[in-house]
């Protein structure tokens, strides 16, 4: 795992706002550093940047491959990370195929150059796909997606060898890497460690009154 090419960014979207949360210490002093660096030697961002509401997220089911559509909530999600962006530019943009995450990477403005990457791809659940975590203890009692693992479904080193590839490709690029996939997919995998901070989430976007 090579974390250390890319730096720290500011992922953190805090709920109904569209602003940066206040950076810790750390990330802070690294914004120092990444100042005073010439173009040589300063190094790129990765965003994580999960996808907008859906209504088996809301209800708190298990999302993997089912390609759920935004919700309208989510949409306005996906305008709100818009905004926030503001067009930040990237040496490249990955998309997981999915619906719910491609719909936010083009409401965001990146439609037109996300590349699809099936690396990005929620974690495959298998039999607990569309069911929630009271759903699958009442089988399994105290079971979660990390001790209990799924029946037909993808192993968590499964899904890292999946990061892997994305990590690779993010490597190679000339720049900032935005990735817009999953929150599982991210955070069950070596993508979250080598972002250094939690992936900006656009479920927690709230547009602007209009």
């Amino acid at each position: 795992m090579r974390g250390g090419a890319f730096s720290p960014a500011p992922l953190v979207l805090p709920p109904r706002a569209v602003t940066h949360a206040a950076p810790s210490h750390g990330l802070a002093a690294s914004a120092r550093v990444q100042a005073g660096a010439t173009p040589a030697e300063r190094r790129p961002g990765l965003w994580l940047i999960r996808h907008g509401e859906t209504e088996w997220s809301a209800s708190g089911r298990h999302t993997g491959r089912t390609d759920v559509p935004l919700t309208a909530e989510g949409i306005r999600q996906g305008e709100a990370l818009g905004h926030y962006l503001a067009g930040r530019p990237f040496a490249l943009v990955l998309t997981s195929p999915l619906s719910r995450a491609a719909e936010t990477c083009r409401l965001a403005g990146y439609g037109a150059v996300a590349q699809p990457s099936d690396d990005l791809l929620e974690w495959d659940y298998g039999t607990a796909e569309g069911r929630t975590t009271a759903e699958m203890r009442k089988e399994v009692p105290g079971w979660t997606v990390w001790n209990g693992g799924v029946s037909g479904g993808e192993t968590v080193e499964q899904v890292g060898r999946r990061a892997d590839r994305a990590i690779a490709r993010a490597l190679a690029a000339a720049g900032d890497v935005a990735l817009f996939a999953h929150a599982m997919c991210c955070a069950s995998s070596r993508l979250g460690g080598l972002a250094s901070r939690p992936m900006a989430d656009a479920s927690s976007c709230s547009a602007p009154p209009r």
